[in-house]
């Protein structure tokens, strides 16, 4: 999310005539750091970066008499995202370190506020917008030459989990027009980009109301998952996430779509359905469970048990047996006992999942758990809870990776494999897995008389996995090939089986 927001700003800041984007902070006029403040160690990070880039405005005058900075005025310091909303009288008088603080929904006030600055004044905006999606700007990219890219379709979140500050930090739910994601997509794809990644705080509560004429009565027709429950009732229910993700793949079959990061609340049989049918929708989910204990999650304000959860798991694995599944879980929550731990410990080799995001827990101001609960876990055990965790973890996930040793996987190549960047290619798979593969020419299927080439960088290629370790596959490459003609011959082949069967 927050690469995307920095694309966004790049494409405000080139607007109002800063063109040049320098490699080094050293010879930087304006420095950008932006944040996030989910958990204490990320804080801490930004400010290591503040104190450096606080002497590099002290020790400009030396820098460039010494050729270091290049830069014709002393760098301006900008801090933007969810610490600068949440820390933004503290950040503004850490001794002079940052001279602007922006938080998310203001990028479009930084032109001005950077000249606030120029009259020898604090720029500050850290209002959050019930409206602000950022719809009719078109984000300057990063990597120009990536064959991925993201897009950020709503922002927000109205879940209020007790241990999350980002309701605080980025607002309220609203989501982008479908037409002007349908615009975005359609631009990147003149591009040259291969797989689009879905971005939202909650992405698949995606609502578009921009179409409707009238409210409707709250919570009507807005469904969940099975078991599932949410504090905050939809006013307006208009296209959902389902819609959007049917449109996006039907005009654009040549490009893999990804989303994150999903609440499992929002996953209603529509939506599973779609992702089984459409071979352009990646078979991997991020499902988000953060403990695997029914009175932590109860405390946590999820919305539904481990039960629930589970269940969910096996519908999910029932309708698309393929699908990979990852995940977040947090350590050490408020009142947690030994035995809640094991649960999760439990729940982690039941799921097995592909991956997962395990941190010990940090406590943040302005959170329900904030107010009502005791940070009583001490730190000493949450790290050898995290230690346990990501042991049964590692326990479960081989199976993951083993599982497709054998298979033919269809692999979007990134580029060279830093562990081998002569002879080998790398990139992920549908299911989201890491796929390595020697540098060897093949032939194209879509252009059978041409000779055989090596893959390149945006090659859809088949890959026979010959070998896998907990995190990675490795394998064979057999051609270069399209994502339609790829699923297209296997629809053909697995109708020619049944039809011999």
């Amino acid at each position: 999310m927050n690469i995307n927001d920095m694309e966004i700003v790049l494409s405000i800041m080139k607007n109002a005539g800063y063109s040049e984007v320098v490699d080094v902070p050293e010879s930087a006029e304006i420095i950008f750091i932006n944040t996030c403040a989910i958990r204490d160690n990320a804080e801490q990070k930004v400010w290591q970066r503040l104190n450096y880039f606080w002497f590099l405005k002290r020790h400009w005058k030396s820098n460039v008499k010494s050729g270091r900075s290049q830069s014709l005025h002393p760098p301006k310091v900008v801090v933007l995202g969810c610490m600068a909303e949440r820390l933004k009288e503290k950040i503004l008088d850490a001794d002079k370190m940052v001279d602007v603080v922006c938080g998310p929904d203001a990028y479009r006030d930084l032109p001005r506020l950077l000249e606030d600055v120029d009259y020898g004044q604090k720029g500050i905006n850290t209002i959050l917008s019930l409206e602000e999606t950022y719809a009719d700007i078109s984000p300057v990219r990063i990597s120009k030459n990536s064959v991925t890219a993201f897009v950020s379709i709503m922002r927000g979140c109205n879940n209020m989990c007790s241990f999350c500050i980002v309701p605080f930090t980025r607002g309220r739910e609203r989501s982008r027009p479908v037409e002007s994601i349908v615009r975005e997509v359609e631009e990147l794809s003149k591009e040259g980009v291969k797989e689009v990644t879905l971005l939202g705080q909650n992405v698949n509560s995606y609502n578009d109301t921009s179409v409707l004429e009238k409210d409707v009565e709250p919570g009507t027709n807005w469904k969940l998952s099975e078991g599932f429950s949410s504090m905050c009732k939809v006013k307006q229910m208009g296209l959902r996430f389902a819609d959007l993700l049917d449109r996006l793949s039907t005009e654009f079959p040549e490009i893999r779509f990804r989303y994150t990061s999903p609440h499992p609340k929002d996953f209603p049989d529509e939506l599973l359905y779609l992702m089984r049918d459409r071979h352009n929708i990646c078979k991997y989910i991020h499902l988000p469970a953060q403990t695997g204990s029914s009175t932590v999650l109860e405390r946590m304000r999820r919305g539904y048990t481990r039960e629930a959860y589970l269940d969910l798991v096996q519908k999910i694995r029932d309708i698309v047996p393929q699908m990979g599944i990852s995940s977040d879980f947090i350590c050490g929550f408020c009142g947690e006992t030994e035995e809640e731990h094991e649960d999760t410990l439990s729940f982690v080799r039941a799921v097995g999942y592909d991956m997962a995001y395990m941190f010990a827990y940090s406590m943040r101001e302005k959170t329900h758990a904030n107010r009502n609960y005791d940070d009583n876990v001490p730190e000493e055990v949450k790290r050898r809870r995290l230690n346990e965790l990501i042991e049964a973890f590692r326990e479960s996930t081989g199976q993951c990776f083993d599982s497709q040793i054998g298979g033919i996987q269809l692999v979007l190549v990134e580029g060279p494999n830093k562990r081998a960047p002569d002879t080998e290619l790398i990139g992920k798979s549908d299911r989201g897995h890491r796929v390595s593969f020697a540098k060897l020419p093949v032939i194209d299927r879509a252009d059978i008389s041409t000779c055989k080439r090596n893959p390149s960088v945006g090659d859809y290629v088949e890959v026979h996995i010959t070998k896998s370790t907990r995190a990675s596959l490795f394998g064979e490459a057999l051609a270069i090939t399209k994502l339609s003609l790829f699923h297209r011959v296997q629809d053909e082949e697995l109708v020619a089986c049944e039809s011999s069967a």
